[in-house]
This record gives structure tokens, C-alpha cells and sequence, in this order.
């Protein structure tokens, strides 16, 4: 599967493009300011984007209006063709939000069931009660996602629902040539629903992935052969930044462990799940971290560990944002993308990740663990990898079963002699590979 190889980029597009929070039916052609950061997304070395929603709706971009039409604040479906095959001319592979437990109160069959009532034919599209009333005074009453009725909850187990939600996807293959699908609460979603859903888009394209937004839980309720291929790693999303924040790197790597350890109860053992140190739902990682200097050092963990790392536009270069401010502080517009140090470590951890296939499949093993210290293997077939993490100032020396006496350094091309231990200075990562 080519996105256990990849390393992904998110942009939230109504964001990023500035658009208005409110649909203003006005259209105007902002998804082209994609085409003017490839060059930036390529340097950083990402070879696949996930875009949060872009289809036709109220506000936010999660109350679908159209699954058909590409938002009117973004442009035209023709735009939005013109992006796609841009990236996908860079070899840069195309992902998209999958909103489908629910819709926007403008979505058309809604409008429908409001205006005609019991004679409306998508009345069974949607979970309503005409003895009830909403909160916006329908006269009947509907379920909402988790009490937000702004936001439709749809009728997954309706087979008109289902053939509509089918005939989109294969109309965004046809016309935009997607590569896969990030599913919105993926944990809210009727489980035969999403085992058609894997089912139909196998069938679409080869290499069709499907990764879930998934919270708590055990994560092989969803990823697994009958459902998506990946979902969101949120256990170990709080056990990054946590570690570094108590300088107890116990924390993440007792997650690291159970999710992918050696021992024969481990959860996720030669699964892919996505890895994130933030995303357009939390507050940006430099703004979460006590420690600016452990920004390079939890993207190096992020990518060191098991799974697939994707890298929310802005964070790479350090940008911070609370998400106390709302969510469209998280989900701001940048006129021009910037390069820093941080931007550096970031395209080499990339490079690293794309290069070893002991990072995209090795099996996980803690060698060294401290409080302020970490330092792990990962193999696969003969091809090892060590990831060391030091989160202090003063320098450490780790002593363990190297196997080996010498080692290049991936992040940096030097080579590293540690037969008498392995020196790390103050607040680096390392990427070593052995020989």
C-alpha cells in the first residue's frame, strides 16, 4: 500500500484559501492556491495531501450541502480538476475528507423532507420524528451528531443513502482521480456501512485507501481487513506532546509499546496508523509544547515510531495557535508558506522516512528509556533502523546491545561511531542506521 510509504500533508482548504466561514454563493477560484505551494509541499518532501472537506456546504465545510460540487468559496470543479492533476504530475497523491455520517441542514434531500414533510421520498434518508420539533423550530424532530443539529445525522443503513454516498465516490474518482479517503468520525459510522464502503472503493481503484478518524478505543474495531486500512493514532498524539511536557518519556513509549511491541498481546502489531503531532482540530504543537526546543524532537519521534506521519500546513514552520481561540485560529490562511530550521528537519526526517523501510515497516523495541531519554529499533527483513530522542540540555550517553559499531546518520548523511556508547548531545534526534 503506497500511503504506508508516504508522508502526508494536510490543508484545511477554506482555511488555507481564506474563504469566508459563511457560504456567501459567491464563487471564486481559491483552491488554485494550492498549485503555488507544490514547489513548498514537494521541498518539504510530503508525496500525498489530505484536503478537509471541499464539497459545497453551510459553513465549516463538514454540513455538506452538495458530496457532487467542490465548495463555491473554493472554485469550480474544473479548479479543483486543474489542482489534482498538478499534484498528481508531481507524483504527489491526493486524499480527501470523507464526510458521511452526516450533512448540513442546506443539504438538497434535507431542504426536501422540511419543505414536503411526510411526502418528501428522502424522509427515510435521515433520522426524523414528525411528532418532535428541533431547536430551529422545524416542527420535527431529527438527530444531530452528537447534539449538534446543524450537522444531519443520515440514515447509513437506507439503500438510496448508501448507492448516493457510492455514486459520489466514484464521481471523485472519475473526475478528480483521488487516491483515497479520510473518514470523518469514522467511530460514529454503521459498521456494515463502512465494510461496503471498503468493499466498493477495492473495487474502484487498486491501492484505495481508506483511513478513519478514530479517538478511543481499541483502533482494530475499524482498521482492519473488512474496514479502513489506517486511522488516526489519538493515543499516541497525547502521549507525544504529554512526554515532553513531564520529561517522562515512559509515557509515550509504554503507548509505543502496547501498540506495537514484541510481546504477542501487542494491539496494532504490522498495522499503519496515522501519526500526528496536530492537525485542524487541536491546538498547534508549538503552541502546546512548554519547550521550543522539543518542536524538531517530537516531529522525530512522530516519525521514527511506527505508523504514518502527516504534517498539518503552518506547524512546520513553528506557527502557534490555541484552540481556546476557536477553531478558525487553527485554520488560518498564510499568504506565502516560510522555511526555517524547523522546515529543514522536517524535509530530512521525511526524506529518512521515504528512504528506509525500516521506518515504513519495521517492527518497534525499546533499547534505552529514561525520563528525558529515548532510544529505540526498528526492523524489518535485515534492514534496521535506531531512532534516539534526547530531551535535555546536558548530553547523554546510552549504552545498549548495539549490534553494530558504526552507523550513518539519515537525518544528517555523517557517520557515528559508538562502540563505547552512543553520545547524544543536548536536545537532538537521531536517525541511525547501522552497519
Amino acid at each position: 500500500m503506497w500511503a504506508y510509504e508516504s508522508v502526508f500533508y494536510q490543508i484545511y482548504p477554506l482555511g488555507f484559501c481564506g474563504a469566508p466561514f459563511e457560504n456567501d454563493g459567491k464563487p471564486e477560484s481559491r483552491i488554485l492556491k494550492v498549485i503555488d505551494w507544490i514547489p513548498h509541499i514537494e521541498k518539504l518532501g510530503c508525496n500525498a495531501i489530505y484536503f478537509s472537506p471541499v464539497f459545497e456546504s453551510d459553513t465549516h465545510g463538514y454540513n455538506t450541502r452538495d458530496y457532487t460540487k467542490i465548495d463555491t468559496r473554493l472554485g469550480s470543479n474544473a479548479d479543483f480538476k486543474e489542482v489534482c492533476d498538478k499534484l498528481h504530475k508531481k507524483g504527489i497523491k491526493v486524499v480527501l475528507d470523507g464526510v458521511f455520517n452526516h450533512v448540513g441542514r442546506g443539504f438538497w434531500a434535507f431542504k426536501d423532507v422540511l419543505e414536503k414533510r411526510w411526502d418528501s421520498p428522502y424522509k427515510d434518508w435521515f433520522h426524523i420524528n414528525f411528532d418532535g420539533n428541533s431547536g430551529y423550530n422545524d416542527g420535527l424532530w431529527y438527530e444531530g451528531w452528537e447534539g449538534n443539529y446543524d450537522l444531519v445525522k443520515l440514515n447509513l443503513r437506507n439503500e438510496e443513502v448508501i448507492q448516493h454516498l457510492f455514486s459520489c465516490i466514484k464521481g471523485w474518482v472519475e473526475e478528480f482521480d483521488i487516491d483515497g479517503l479520510r473518514l470523518d468520525v469514522a467511530y460514529c459510522l454503521d459498521r456494515d456501512f463502512l465494510r461496503r464502503l471498503r468493499e466498493f472503493t477495492d473495487s474502484l481503484k487498486p491501492d484505495f485507501f481508506l483511513v478513519g478518524e478514530t479517538l478511543h478505543g481499541d483502533y482494530n474495531q475499524w482498521m482492519n481487513d473488512n474496514a479502513c486500512h489506517s486511522v488516526t493514532n489519538y493515543e499516541c498524539y497525547k502521549g507525544l506532546h504529554s512526554s515532553f511536557n513531564s520529561m517522562n518519556m515512559f509515557e509515550i513509549v509504554h503507548s509505543l509499546l502496547r501498540q506495537f511491541g514484541p510481546e504477542n498481546w501487542t494491539l496494532y502489531k504490522g498495522k499503519h496508523l496515522l501519526s500526528f503531532v496536530d492537525n485542524h482540530d487541536v491546538s498547534r504543537i508549538a503552541s502546546v509544547l512548554n519547550n521550543e526546543k522539543h518542536l524538531p524532537l517530537i516531529y522525530a519521534l512522530m516519525y521514527g515510531m511506527p505508523g504514518i506521519p502527516i504534517v498539518y500546513y503552518g506547524s512546520e514552520w513553528g506557527t502557534k495557535a490555541n484552540k481556546s481561540e476557536g477553531d478558525p485560529a487553527l485554520r488560518v490562511s498564510f499568504e506565502k508558506p516560510e522555511w526555517n530550521e524547523l522546515t529543514d528537519s522536517i524535509a530530512a526526517l521525511s526524506k529518512a522516512k521515504k528512504e528506509s523501510k525500516a521506518l515504513q515497516y519495521g517492527a518497534f523495541k525499546s533499547l534505552v528509556l529514561t525520563n528525558k531519554q529515548c532510544v529505540f529499533e526498528r526492523e524489518t527483513d535485515g534492514d534496521r533502523v535506531m531512532v534516539a530522542i534526547n530531551a535535555e540540555e546536558n548530553e547523554f550517553v546510552a549504552h545498549f546491545d548495539a549490534r553494530a559499531g558504526r552507523a550513518k546518520n539519515l537525518l544528517t548523511g555523517n557517520t557515528i561511531d559508538f562502540g563505547g556508547g552512543l553520545r547524544i548531545l543536548g536536545y537532538t534526534a537521531l536517525i541511525l542506521e547501522p552497519y
